[in-house]
């Protein structure tokens, strides 16, 4: 039996090269977007902000089931996205106590300064990356992705 402390359990912790590579890109990444997102909006408040503006003026319960969570993180995300005026809500149709959630200009603006980052980051991949590689790099990415998503330990974490 190998305990923590013996050098054996020691060599398996030693990442690979592989897992160097995705940690140094996903620190970059998250620097990038620390830096682009003073709000401090999570990755759930983000996909809040880009459904309405894709899909225009929703009730939380269309949010809630559009993202595939429940009505109480969605409250909980609204909350907060209120309350950095990136959303507005009023009471709408027939029953007045059914809230309709729109962007807010400063919602449009995050989004806008999001899209710019996102851009910035492919063009500067685009121009350390031939045609090929560049080509190659996205099919890569998707492959990872994708099989991160189809192995996920919890299923929330496909929601998020």
């Amino acid at each position: 039996m190998t305990t923590v402390g013996e050098p054996q359990a020691a060599a398996s912790a030693v990442p690979s090269e592989l897992e160097d590579a995705l940690t140094h890109l996903q620190c970059v990444l998250v620097a990038r977007r620390t830096r682009t997102n003073p709000e401090h909006v999570s990755w759930q408040q983000y996909d809040v902000l880009e459904n309405l503006r894709l899909r225009g003026r929703m009730t939380p319960s269309q949010l809630s089931s559009a993202l595939g969570v429940s009505r109480q993180s969605t409250s909980k995300a609204l909350r907060f996205l209120k309350d950095h005026e990136l959303v507005t809500q009023i009471a709408d149709g027939v029953d007045r106590r059914e809230l309709t959630t729109t962007l807010t200009p400063a919602g449009l603006e995050f989004l806008h300064r999001a899209a710019d980052s996102r851009r910035d980051a492919a063009a500067i991949a685009a121009a350390v990356l031939s045609p090929g590689e560049r080509s190659m790099f996205a099919e890569l990415c998707k492959k990872v992705a994708d099989a991160l998503y189809t192995h996920a330990e919890d299923p929330l974490e496909k929601d998020e």
